[in-house]
């Protein structure tokens, strides 16, 4: 009987160690997605998030995590190595094939073009830079540091403050026909890691050979709606060339045109429960037209009246370490039984600044250096109704940083005050100091402090 008692001990010991295993197994599990979400190009669309959307085929785990691909940082010096630069040094191995044909390509042209980033972790930057493919590049060949040109034409010095979730850089892209790769590298101040997104673009424009029409859209569904606008999304079209954009319909009326890596469009300004009919068509680059989606009705819903005021927004906290001119806040999001518009930040009893609904962080600037600030957040729908004070937070600007001599070869952020000849200036734009580029013989970049 004793050994049969033992052993039945035993076994619920083991049990219960497998039981606690398991679970430290899916907290690790969820802690690793958490760690692994960070950003990705949306428009013009990157290779992985072309793969999210199906525009892409065959692209292996990155249309789980279009987000995560991140490897040391340094490009061209250091970096993913030659032939695993598309996948961040072959975490996402499919997505180092490469050949004239093997992606989608998005449309583009030279001069100014804006790369628009989504953020799922807004780390502490130290610059954006974008890389270009040599006019005599072999699109058949992997990807290497000989495949680009290795000085970046667009650098923006980010001087390691937190970007927006949504971040755009505009810059002027270098001539070039045909197929070429854009690279688009997010550096990270405070990891040693950097983001690397590849882009598939096309010079020229429309295809004159190109008579073929994408396929039409699929599975058009409405995914919400209120009393004046139903949201919409569908499944990615497929072309030869590529799918540059998609039209939304109303019945018969244009209401909207969006990219070719976008799926999904909320239609704004409807009437009130009224029935309306939807229906979306793709396009390419050669004007190409496909046939229209699967239809979907909806009814708006009836106009509400709304007296009810958003919830208090939670957790008013200061985030890093304040500069003498300026204090970085953060807040959770309140709710609201239709919808939080905006929020209202005051500085004291004074209004500082009204951000949008799905904005959880402001950075107040222009204070005093050494000065002790309060801060509190308000919340406010589309009726006017507005939420009561969240916490207060207080805060105090550091001292006023002692003024450096110019120096040659020194990155400068806006803001920066330096002493030159006995003048004091202030940095106007980002960039890195070249000799010749003394403040009083650059104005553009330099502004002399009265």
């Amino acid at each position: 009987m004793t050994l049969i008692r033992i052993s039945h001990s035993m076994k619920l010991k083991f049990l219960a160690l497998c039981g606690v295993l398991a679970v430290a197994a899916v907290m690790m599990f969820l802690t690793a997605e958490t760690v692994s979400a960070h950003g990705y190009v949306d428009s013009p669309g990157s290779r992985a998030i072309l793969c999210k959307n199906g525009q892409n085929s065959d692209c292996g785990a990155i249309i789980y995590e279009p987000q995560s691909l991140e490897a040391p940082k340094g490009f061209p010096a250091a970096g993913p190595a030659d032939g695993k630069i598309a996948s961040a040094n072959g975490a996402f191995p499919k997505l180092d094939e490469q050949s004239a044909t093997r992606w989608t390509k998005v449309n583009i042209s030279p001069g100014q073009n804006t790369f628009n980033w989504k953020l799922t972790a807004a780390h502490a930057t130290t610059s954006w830079k974008y890389y270009i493919t040599k006019p005599n590049w072999d699109p058949n060949a992997p990807l290497t540091r000989n495949s680009f040109d290795l000085t970046p034409f667009c650098s923006v010095d980010y001087g390691g403050v937190r970007p927006p979730f949504t971040y755009s850089d505009t810059c002027n892209v270098p001539e070039r026909t045909g197929y070429h790769v854009i690279l688009a590298v997010w550096e990270i101040a405070d990891t040693a890691n950097a983001f690397y997104n590849v882009i598939d673009v096309n010079f020229g424009g429309s295809n004159p050979g190109d008579s073929q029409a994408p396929t039409a859209p699929a599975s058009l569904a409405v995914t919400g709606k209120t009393s004046t606008s139903v949201s919409l999304s569908w499944n990615a079209a497929t072309d030869n060339v590529g799918v540059t954009g998609y039209k939304i319909y109303n019945g018969n009326t244009l209401v909207a045109t969006v990219s070719g890596s976008t799926l999904n469009y909320n239609v704004t300004g409807l009437t009130a429960n009224t029935a309306y009919t939807f229906t979306v068509k793709a396009a390419d680059a050669a004007g190409n037209l496909s046939s229209a989606s699967n239809a979907v009705s909806a009814t708006t819903d009836p106009v509400v009246v709304d007296t009810e005021a958003p919830t208090v927004p939670g957790n008013l906290h200061v985030m890093g370490t304040p500069t003498s001119t300026s204090v970085h806040l953060m807040w959770n999001a309140s709710t609201d039984n239709v919808g939080v518009s905006a929020y209202k930040v005051y500085q004291g009893s004074t209004l500082a600044a009204t951000v949008s609904g799905t904005t959880t962080e402001y950075s107040v600037t222009g204070l005093s250096p050494s000065t002790s600030y309060t801060f509190t957040v308000r919340a406010v729908d589309a009726a006017g109704n507005e939420s009561a004070a969240s916490n207060a937070v207080s805060a105090t600007t550091a001292a006023p940083p002692a003024v450096q001599a110019w120096a040659p070869n020194t990155s400068y952020t806006v803001g920066t005050k330096v002493s030159y000849n006995g003048s004091v200036y202030e940095c106007r734009q980002n960039h890195t100091s070249l000799p010749g580029w003394e403040p009083a013989n650059a104005p553009a970049l330099w502004l002399l402090v009265p």
